[in-house]
């Protein structure tokens, strides 16, 4: 198991993680994070686990993962931001994640709107976002992280649709380093978005995803809407044609429906 100590050698950064909680066991490291960000905890402050015993996904989804495997952990922010821009936080964390597993393995790492990490078509990585707001802006704003590093088994009904870095790679990787990577692209892109405004993030993600103008469907509270993929609003909806009509969605399961030919 790792420690703070062991997490922070040479991780380079001037806030994420300076201060950092490891847990052996935990219920949720974001449930953990919300109670410390609703105490003042600082920006940048990290609590990650080996294991959650009750790990979340979107809409309220459990989150499993094999302790001594794998990267659970979750960062707060405290971005000084209106509240519409907290859906382009997403796009951010899997932009920032992404690069960094990339630069350690050299695989190549898919956005999947809204919030997941695709390799081969496969989910390698999940974010979860929480937070808080006080009148018309955020108070702050936990990103729950779930990578799958060295798994290289997962639960029947996750066949065919789950994968890990081992898996994609044929080898192991150091969490830690992955940890320290990923904890120094999160803070540079961050710094960036608060310099040249969220909305910068937008064409960084699309690039990632290649999902613009693609033929997709999309599951929303039973109900599953297709079209073709125009883009991404201002604030990250995703914009689709239905029926010839234009409409922005802003949460949703995507499923692509077509082969990959369209070149950004």
């Amino acid at each position: 198991m790792y420690t703070a100590q062991t997490l922070r050698q040479g991780l380079k950064t001037r806030r994420f993680g300076s201060k950092i909680y490891t847990f052996e066991t935990i219920d949720s490291t974001n449930s953990c994070a919300r109670a410390l960000a609703a105490c003042w905890a600082q920006e940048g402050t990290v609590i990650i686990a080996e294991h959650q015993t009750g790990g979340r996904g979107r809409m309220g989804r459990t989150w499993s993962a094999n302790p001594l495997e794998n990267l659970t952990f979750s960062v707060i922010l405290r971005p000084t931001a209106p509240a519409e821009e907290v859906n382009l936080l997403p796009l951010y964390v899997g932009v920032a994640v992404a690069d960094a597993v990339t630069r350690v393995t050299g695989l190549e790492v898919r956005c999947k709107w809204p919030n997941d990490l695709l390799i081969g078509g496969l989910k390698v990585a999940g974010i979860l976002l929480e937070g808080s707001l006080k009148e018309s802006s955020i108070d702050y704003v936990v990103i729950g992280i779930g990578l799958n590093v060295n798994q290289r088994t997962f639960p029947l009904e996750l066949a065919g649709k789950a994968t890990s870095l081992a898996l994609q790679s044929g080898h192991d990787y150091d969490r830690e380093e992955l940890f320290r990577e990923i904890m120094r692209s999160l803070e540079s892109r961050y710094r960036a978005m608060l310099k040249n405004g969220f909305g910068g993030i937008i064409p960084l993600w699309v690039e990632r995803s290649r999902i613009v103008g693609r033929r997709v469907s999309i599951s929303q509270n039973g109900t599953v809407l297709t079209g073709t993929v125009k883009g991404l609003s201002v604030h990250g909806g995703l914009i689709m044609e239905h029926d010839g009509v234009e409409q922005v969605l802003l949460a949703g399961d995507v499923s692509i429906l077509d082969t990959e030919q369209v070149a950004h």
